[in-house]
């Protein structure tokens, strides 16, 4: 297009001078698009990669980045999860009933979006659920009105909520205490929370069921409601503990906090509420170990609410976690990148943790920290890089000998979250000067002819990068036979990989 714009012939098409103008001011947008990084895709493939990752990570942080994917990939409501079921479905069927890696990653990442979604399939691709009652007779055909449309099962106690829509209650009831505020069918607000029982309803799957001698699944009990008040009355003593002159009672206090902080957002209100993170920030400079790891922990259970990231900031937190990232234990030093990480989701807050130091110590985690400690450090650097004044700290910090070394190690695993970040990163001259080398480029070329192919996609961007402001690097990685790889990408690799090897093929014709 920019192209076919560069070119007009405006004398011989006779056109106004104010056409003209427009046409020009058109082709200098799409210089402008041209330049620019795909950050979204970028950050789209790192937050796929975070959650991935992180399958047997305990903590809970992941929610925010689960509902920023579900709502990029448009996987929120109940239609659009199971019309990319049923694709899945289609995609082993064409497979003879074969689950590849790349399947069953993507089946578990869609059981996350249901789970979040509020709905309770435990087997993503399994059909709609039945009463056991129904077992011996699966030919017979349920009224679609008496399935709850969350869990899929026959409902034994239907309530209807402000939308309108008819849901199993403890289904929604799950919902609701999740912190969710809309109908999960139809995503509109509800006007409130009231739960109507919707008896014409249920009087008649009573009757259907007699009539065809099914038996009802008679529901477990749900655990004590009594527990769960016992625990919201001890929040406000659990609080004030924090503030203890007794070093005892501020350990017990804080390792509390720290579980309750984790279990639901009903409780992370109530923390919040009765004064918890102002509490909390007055613990991190606590000498004891321990508690500033129980403390760091529970503020990144809590910085999961965006008003939570609020107030953490605003209390003072970040210079404090900094310092817990640089001097303290292990896992609250990986904890307290998760925080930094967290809490750079605002955007206000990625330039004031880059002026405040903080990309020092992530780079010092990165370099030597535990597995986890360098995949956490990994995805903070790559959300506060987005931010152009933190790429040129991040260079200063040493971040390029240190993405080369993550990237050497292949146990680590970590090749497309390094690339992810350079390609950051070389869009700011002085990195550009560090990382663009021939030794740099052959490492490139290695990933685009052998590399996986998302290994491929990051190679292909960066190198388009480096070669767009040098023309000599991409010279370099030309005289390794290159040319056919990109041709063969061209016609088979991935949507954005085939994009960034077009590219370079037109960069090289110009070369």
């Amino acid at each position: 297009m920019h192209s076919a714009l560069d070119g007009m012939p405006y004398a011989e098409l006779a056109i106004s001078d104010e056409v003209k103008e427009q046409v020009e001011l058109m082709n200098a947008q799409l210089m402008r698009c041209k330049k620019r990084t795909d950050t979204q895709d970028m950050e789209l493939s790192m937050d796929i990669m975070v959650i991935l990752q992180n399958k047997e990570d305990e903590r809970n942080a992941d929610r925010a980045i689960l509902e920023r994917l579900a709502k990029k990939l448009e996987l929120q409501t109940l239609a659009e999860l199971r019309a990319e079921t049923k694709a899945i479905k289609k995609i082993i069927n064409e497979r003879n009933g074969q689950q590849g890696d790349s399947t069953k990653q993507i089946i578990d990442l869609l059981n996350k979006f249901k789970e979040i979604a509020g709905v309770d399939e435990k087997n993503v691709l399994g059909d709609v659920s039945m009463p056991r009652s129904l077992d011996k007779c699966p030919s017979l055909m349920i009224p679609n009105d008496f399935l709850c449309p969350i869990t899929l099962e026959i409902m034994t106690d239907p309530v209807i909520v402000a939308s309108g829509q008819t849901y199993e209650r403890r289904s929604i009831q799950k919902w609701l205490d999740s912190g969710e505020r809309t109908c999960p069918k139809t995503r509109q607000p509800l006007a409130h929370l009231s739960l109507a029982p919707n008896y014409a309803l249920k009087n008649l799957i009573l009757q259907w069921c007699e009539k065809n001698m099914v038996e009802l699944q008679k529901r477990e009990p749900e655990p004590a409601a009594e527990q769960d008040d016992k625990r919201k009355e001890d929040i406000p003593s659990l609080v004030e503990g924090l503030s203890s002159l007794h070093p005892d009672v501020q350990r017990k206090a804080v390792k509390k906090i720290r579980m309750l902080s984790k279990e639901s957002p009903e409780n992370r209100q109530l923390i919040a509420d009765n004064g918890g993170i102002p509490a909390l920030i007055g613990l991190l400079a606590c000498p004891d170990k321990k508690v500033q790891e129980n403390t760091v922990t529970s503020l990144l259970n809590l910085s999961i609410d965006d008003k939570n990231k609020v107030l953490i900031t605003r209390g003072g937190a970040i210079p404090l976690v900094i310092e817990i990232l640089r001097n303290g234990t292990p896992e609250a030093q990986e904890n307290s990148a998760a925080t930094l990480f967290s809490l750079s989701m605002l955007d206000e807050n990625k330039a004031a943790i880059g002026s405040l130091g903080g990309l020092a110590p992530l780079v010092e985690l990165l370099r030597s920290g535990s597995a986890r400690g360098k995949k956490d450090a990994a995805t903070a650097i790559f959300n506060l890089v987005l931010t152009p004044q933190n790429r040129a700290r991040a260079t200063q910090a040493g971040i390029v000998p240190a993405l080369l070394r993550v990237m050497d190690d292949k146990g680590l695993g970590m090749v497309d979250e390094a690339l992810s970040i350079f390609l950051l990163l070389s869009s700011h001259a002085a990195c550009r000067a560090e990382i663009g080398t021939t030794a740099f480029v052959e490492k490139l070329v290695r990933l685009i002819k052998d590399g996986t192919p998302k290994n491929k996609e990051c190679a292909l961007s960066v190198l388009l990068e480096l070669g767009t402001n040098s023309k000599p690097l991409l010279v370099h990685g030309l005289r390794f036979g290159l040319h056919e790889d990109l041709s063969k990408i061209a016609k088979n690799g991935t949507s954005r990989a085939q994009r960034k090897a077009n590219s370079l093929i037109q960069l090289a014709r110009k070369c």
